[in-house]
């Protein structure tokens, strides 16, 4: 689990396919891995990685064909830079959201423009997670918790401060670079709560039907 708080920006090192998916090795950079041990979690780009090799300033780790297939990962090269993350502990302040560093799926930067000294991105989310988005709840963005400031459709727009930009790698998106998105896991529960005992057997997302016999609508 994680808070969508970036701790530093890393670099892919390496890439290595290994009996028919991958492992990647990242160079951690200013993240401090001194306690951080083998089998742990760190989120990359907002990638829940679990790291099965440690050296001083890097880790590796392995890529099911899954996780490779629905993230932007695949889209990775050596020397790409990285959102680096590590994992929640008993005493880390919650600064951001609840961010579980499960990739729902890929979205598609379709606007940057400067606001002051913040820059303001429009983000093209896919149709199956717009009901997921809703104005000024959080979204997490390559590993990023934001706030979302405005919904049209699936598109949504979010404002990033001086100070994400520089200590994370948004401020080199620009219009069509894709990134990953992690929605708020408590729209997800709600949904799924909202089916109640249908829920086993449903298979479809939210509904006019399922609205009103959760008591919605008159």
């Amino acid at each position: 689990m994680f808070t969508g708080i970036i701790l530093a920006i890393g670099k892919i090192s390496a890439i290595e396919r290994k009996s028919g998916d991958f492992r990647l090795q990242i160079d951690t950079g200013k993240l401090a891995l001194s306690d951080v041990q083998l089998g742990d979690s760190i989120a990359v780009n907002g990638v829940c990685l679990t790291a099965v090799e440690l050296g001083a300033h890097y880790f590796c780790a392995d890529v099911s064909n899954e996780t490779w297939s629905r993230t932007t990962l695949s889209a990775a090269t050596t020397g790409s830079p990285v959102n680096l993350e590590l994992a929640l502990t008993p005493t880390t302040r919650m600064g951001g959201h609840i961010v579980s560093g499960h990739v729902d799926g890929i979205g598609n930067v379709t606007e940057k423009k400067p606001d002051g000294r913040s820059v303001r991105f429009n983000i093209k989310a896919p149709d199956s997670l717009a009901k997921y988005i809703a104005e000024k709840g959080s979204i997490c963005i390559n590993g990023i918790s934001l706030t979302v400031n405005e919904v049209n459709g699936a598109v949504f727009g979010v404002n990033i401060v001086p100070h994400t930009l520089k200590e994370t790698t948004v401020g080199n998106a620009v219009v069509g670079t894709p990134v990953n998105l992690e929605v708020d896991v408590l729209a997800r529960y709600m949904e799924r709560l909202m089916k109640g005992g249908a829920a086993a057997t449903a298979c479809g997302g939210i509904t006019e039907e399922l609205l009103q016999n959760s008591g919605f609508f008159n």
